[in-house]
């Protein structure tokens, strides 16, 4: 472990015994924190030992990924919907539309969920 790191950690073994048990919680989230962050590094560093790059340096808030999903359910719904219903589009066409729809809908979903 770096000397910063250790010395992080000291400052917020010492925050803790400064400010009592009503920062207890506020003083571990901060040791967590930190200490992810160095496992982060950690395994970052191994996986650029091996050649590999990290899959991801930042997800999607669950919020948006809801949104997300739900809204694009209700595209391809919405979309499916309107291409069956149309008088134009019959058999293999309206089928390769909807199809269509799904695959960039797919697409989509994934780009958003693996974005950095």
């Amino acid at each position: 472990m770096e000397q910063a790191s250790r010395e992080e950690i000291g400052a917020a073994v010492a925050a803790h015994a400064e400010l009592g048990r009503d920062y207890d919680h506020a003083v571990a989230e901060g040791l967590v924190d930190r200490i992810g962050a160095e496992v982060d590094r950690r395994v970052d560093a191994r996986l650029a030992n091996h050649g590999l790059r990290p899959l991801r340096t930042r997800r999607p808030g669950t919020f948006a990924t809801l949104v997300m999903g739900l809204g694009s359910m209700g595209l391809g719904v919405g979309g499916t919907a309107v291409v069956l219903s149309s008088g134009a589009a019959r058999g293999s066409i309206a089928a390769v539309m909807v199809l269509v729809i799904w695959i960039a809908i797919a697409a989509i979903n994934g780009i958003f969920i693996n974005r950095t």
